[in-house]
């Protein structure tokens, strides 16, 4: 069973940078694309940032474009995603998914998640 860990969240000043990484367990790290969402209280899920297979292709929500950059690393089974230029508005819980070997920014495709964590970003 796959399992997802996420770690690095945490409270950052406005301007300020984060980065999030998670680990993945439990099958080939390599056939999966992996993505991030994130969710803010009372607001659907959105997509963050997404990596296929084999990290030569990242995918990017409006919202982050030129701030956020997503990469992972298959020899240690990990997926990060660096924020810089935080904003208040991007304060949610992040959360990792793992999905089939192609990418896809519908949360609903994602089988596996991990449990999340907290990003706060003061003005």
């Amino acid at each position: 069973q796959v399992q997802l860990v996420e770690s690095g969240g945490g409270l950052v000043q406005a301007g300020g940078s984060l980065r999030l990484s998670c680990a993945f367990s439990g099958d080939t790290f390599g056939n999966h694309a992996m993505a991030w969402f994130r969710q803010a209280p009372g607001k659907k899920r959105e997509f963050v940032a997404g990596v296929s297979w084999t990290g030569d292709n990242t995918y990017y929500g409006d919202s982050v474009k030129g701030r956020f950059t997503v990469s992972r690393d298959n020899a240690k089974n990990a997926v990060y995603l660096q924020m810089n230029s935080l904003r208040p508005e991007d304060t949610a819980v992040y959360y990792c998914a793992a999905g089939g070997a192609d990418f896809s920014d519908y949360a609903e495709v994602y089988k596996f998640w991990g449990q999340g964590t907290q990003v706060t970003v003061s003005s």
